[in-house]
């Protein structure tokens, strides 16, 4: 605990349940008897699948639920107030400046018609008692704060004009600008990548520590609640089943659910496939009367059928709510070995060459010249080939390109210059609309966010059915079948058919999208960012499903992820980009292992393990940059290990072992 720790509770949950009415009148929980306290200078971390009602939870803590929910039993308290008693007045008075939270997406918390530096001021107005003439200055360095580059220049542009990642620190920055007693965050690093996600948890630490805040931290990522967290409460079907010390569950979980919870993370050190939990949670309300996780435990009887388990206090200080608890320790917290090894066929399916791509668009003049904008390319000289098969990693920071290429591989982006040769078509046309169907068939992209991708007045057959009668000029009996094969294929079954996507959870959805990519048959799928929202368990579940998809159809992937440890997991080959530039790449053992380029050790030094004796490596000068220098090494304003002054005039050169890995970098291979 830290110093800060007070003894008395700053948030008080007293055996809460919260629930709704259901079709027949019956009430239904969400929440079930939950006894929580949080500390001035404390912090707890709330975690289990999507759907244990982790978020319903911290929501509650501000007196607020989602429509059609109500308060069953007990009650929240913050600073000894009855959260469910006050007035809307009172709670104004009290959310966004004393209580304030961080959202998971942040579009909910921007006013897309208004500067990033007008609603900092505007936070500030109403929850802090700075002086109006001070409100610029605080805003810079707020922005500061959560290392957006060029703070003054983000000040004065909409949310709109933001990455993702961007608009998620803004967030963080408004939630922090009324120096709030207690800050709830919901998954607030879903969307940053690994060295801006440890940045901000050490920003969050030092905060905690200085001012005495409390905070209470929802999130699937158990490396990120090893680093901020001081308790963890595991929820599952809206019953705390495990909470105690951080450095007790995490290593010696004393709950089955737990234990399945860490062997679904992919580990940094090992390239096997994380293992997925099976089965799934039961519906809201419909835990039953026995243990809620009884179907999907593998250390079940017949006493956890027929009661519901109380919560018990272990020896430890830690309180576990399983009838089998001094059993949970034979089941395993790590995935067992790896099936068959991966066959790669020595033939390239796709080819990159000297690929650059460039966001800046010709103005007026430009155009009547017929002159190209003088800037530096977004992407540029970007070399690559694929084979079929084989699975090719992308890391790299917000702003590395990663995206940019999968976007100019599929035919939304025009290439400035080099080219993207499919292998049996030769150089692809440069935009979707001037690509052949067969072409188009053979190229797939999967998004990060389905929601963004799938129709949602499309029932789940009709969105199948688009690329199958596209491109096979399937119908009837025959169309209907190979949806179901689909379905199938992705572990959904035929039932979901007709159901609509906002029917469907989010593994659900992404399972949707990745058979909507392969019911094109296709040689290459583009995957971006495809797990970064999904809790482990599902996370785990989608990596074995493209896994198996890929062995079985010798499917070749392009896979995007800020996730360095899924990268290492699935992927055979990894290539590093900084600022749209290629710095390393190589068979997977070899690049997470030394020698590396010295940007992708910071990349690995910045990886939450979830262990909190582990801290990431990081170094409190390092900043992101906005785009990169004109000459030299890209890396050079940031790299711990310049060299001098050729670094910054000279193109550094390739360094290659004879074995596939390859650095680009001044520094002698030997010496990296």
């Amino acid at each position: 605990m830290k110093d800060t720790v007070t003894k008395e509770p700053l948030i008080q949950v007293h055996d809460l349940s919260v629930g709704f009415t259901g079709r027949a009148g019956h009430t239904l929980p969400v929440l079930r008897n939950i006894d929580i306290a949080v500390r001035r200078g404390e912090s707890l971390g709330l975690v289990g699948e999507s759907g244990s009602g982790k978020s319903t939870l911290a929501l509650a803590m501000m007196g607020y639920l989602k429509r059609g929910l109500r308060v069953i039993g007990g009650g929240t308290h913050f600073a000894g107030l009855d959260m469910f008693a006050l007035s809307r007045k009172e709670l104004e008075g009290i959310r966004g400046g004393r209580l304030a939270l961080i959202p998971q997406n942040s579009g909910q918390s921007l006013t897309p018609t208004l500067k990033i530096g007008a609603q900092l001021s505007e936070a500030l107005r109403l929850h802090s008692k700075l002086p109006e003439a001070e409100h610029s200055a605080r805003v810079v360095q707020l922005l500061e704060q959560v290392r957006l580059p060029d703070p003054s220049a983000i000040a004065g542009r909409y949310p709109h004009e933001l990455s993702g990642g961007q608009q998620q620190r803004a967030a963080i920055a408004m939630a922090l600008a009324g120096e709030p007693e207690a800050l709830l965050l919901d998954e607030p690093t879903t969307g940053l990548d690994v060295t801006t996600q440890a940045h901000i948890l050490e920003l969050l630490r030092d905060l905690a520590a200085e001012t005495g805040m409390a905070m209470v931290y929802v999130s699937h990522d158990l490396g990120a609640i090893a680093r901020v967290c001081d308790r963890v409460v595991v929820m599952y079907a809206g019953e705390a089943v495990l909470e105690g010390p951080v450095r007790e569950v995490l290593r010696n979980p004393a709950h089955p659910y737990a234990r399945g919870l860490l062997a679904s993370i992919p580990k940094l050190t090992d390239a096997r496939l994380p293992m997925a939990l099976e089965g799934r949670p039961p519906p809201p309300g419909q835990a039953g009367a026995g243990c809620a996780f009884v179907d999907r435990c593998a250390i079940a009887s017949d006493v956890c059928r027929a009661s519901r388990p109380a919560l018990a206090t272990l020896p430890s200080g830690a309180r576990v709510r399983c009838h089998h608890a001094d059993r949970a320790d034979s089941l395993p917290t790590r995935s067992p070995a790896d099936a068959d090894p991966r066959v790669i066929a020595e033939d390239a399916i796709l080819s990159l060459g000297d690929l650059s791509i460039s966001y800046a668009r010709p103005g007026f003049i430009d155009q009547i010249l017929g002159r190209k904008p003088a800037t530096t390319p977004t992407v540029d000289g970007i070399t690559i080939e694929l084979e079929k098969g084989e699975t090719l990693g992308l890391v790299g920071e917000s702003g590395s390109g990663k995206s940019t290429i999968l976007k100019a591989v599929a035919g939304l982006l025009p290439p400035a210059g080099g080219r993207i040769e499919l292998a049996g078509d030769g150089v692809l046309p440069p935009l979707v609309d001037t690509r052949r169907p067969d072409q188009l068939r053979r190229v797939q992209l999967i998004f990060q966010n389905p929601d963004e991708s799938l129709n949602p007045r499309q029932t789940i057959a009709e969105i199948l059915a688009q690329p199958l009668k596209l491109y096979f000029g399937l119908s009837g009996e025959a169309l209907r079948q190979r949806t179901e094969d689909l379905l199938e294929s992705v572990r959904l079954g035929a039932h979901y058919m007709d159901r609509l996507p906002s029917q469907l959870s989010g593994g659900e959805k992404q399972r949707v999208a990745v058979a909507r990519a392969f019911a094109a048959e296709p040689d290459l799928v583009l995957c971006d960012e495809v797990t970064s929202a999904l809790d482990v368990s599902v996370q785990a579940a989608v990596l074995d499903l493209l896994d198996q998809l890929r062995r079985s159809r010798n499917t070749a992937y392009v896979f995007v992820s800020h996730d360095l440890a899924v990268v290492r997991a699935l992927s055979d080959r990894v290539a590093v980009l900084y600022q749209g530039r290629l710095c390393e790449i190589g068979p997977a053992a070899a690049v997470y292992a030394a020698p590396s380029h010295p940007y992708t050790e910071v990349l690995l030094g910045a990886v939450l393990e979830p262990d909190p004796d582990t801290a990431p490596t990081l170094s409190a000068a390092d900043i992101v940059e906005l785009s990169p220098p004109a000459h030299g090494c890209p890396f050079q304003r940031r790299c711990p290990r310049k060299l001098g002054p050729q670094c910054d005039t000279e193109v550094p050169p390739w360094q290659a072992d004879g074995h596939g890995h390859a650095i680009r970098c001044h520094i002698p291979r030997d010496a990296l």
